[in-house]
């Protein structure tokens, strides 16, 4: 099974594993010229299609629920304390930069890798906070097991010092869709907001 490179302390033990992961997920292109994307170009990859979750507001969800948008989709939880804001911060910065209207054709979604924690109501906070539009995803725990299967997406409760206080190590990077639906490029960590911000302007721009 594919895995996409963790973060923390999964880091080290993938290394190896995260440099290969991103020339296979290069390979999957089947179709277009990935050199107009500074994001990995995945397109034609055989992962990656579905997914049955709830978003914050208690409305279920699928993946075709936001046809004829760009979905940025991006797996953590309201908990993390570096990679999940700085990724949604990151976003929120891109589409600032792109613009009112094209922003408005534009889907964030986070899924909490956390369901235990992050409530429907804990997830509304985090992630409006960030940017009024962005939708929090979650499920029960066997729901998000599914999903980051389906994505190549691992994550691991970290347990803490004391009972309840815990962390969770998870995959870091970002998928974008086409407003076809269709899964496109694999947008690493720490990428830029000007970097993401012409990716996901050329994939409006494609229709």
């Amino acid at each position: 099974m594919f895995f996409l490179p963790a973060v923390r302390s999964l880091r080290r033990l993938l290394l190896v594993g995260a440099a290969l992961s991103v020339a296979w997920l290069a390979g999957c292109n089947q179709q277009g010229d990935s050199a107009a994307f500074n994001s990995t170009d995945i397109t034609g990859a055989e992962f990656g299609n579905r997914f049955d979750l709830v978003d914050h507001r208690g409305e279920a969800r699928q993946l075709d629920d936001f046809r004829g948008k760009v979905v940025v989709l991006f797996f953590g939880f309201t908990h993390c304390p570096d990679v999940c804001p700085t990724t949604l911060a990151e976003f929120n910065a891109v589409l600032g930069q792109i613009g009112d209207e094209a922003a408005q054709r534009v889907q964030v979604l986070f899924v909490t890798v956390d369901p235990e924690r992050d409530t429907p109501e804990v997830l509304s906070s985090y992630v409006t906070a960030f940017n009024p539009g962005f939708l929090g995803l979650t499920g029960t725990p066997e729901q998000i097991a599914d999903v980051a299967q389906e994505f190549r997406i691992i994550y691991k409760k970290v347990e803490g010092s004391r009972p309840g206080n815990y962390s969770v190590d998870h995959s870091a990077g970002t998928y974008i869709f086409d407003t076809q639906g269709r899964l496109r490029l694999y947008a690493r960590y720490g990428q830029g907001h000007e970097s993401l911000a012409q990716d996901i302007e050329r994939l409006l721009g494609a229709g």
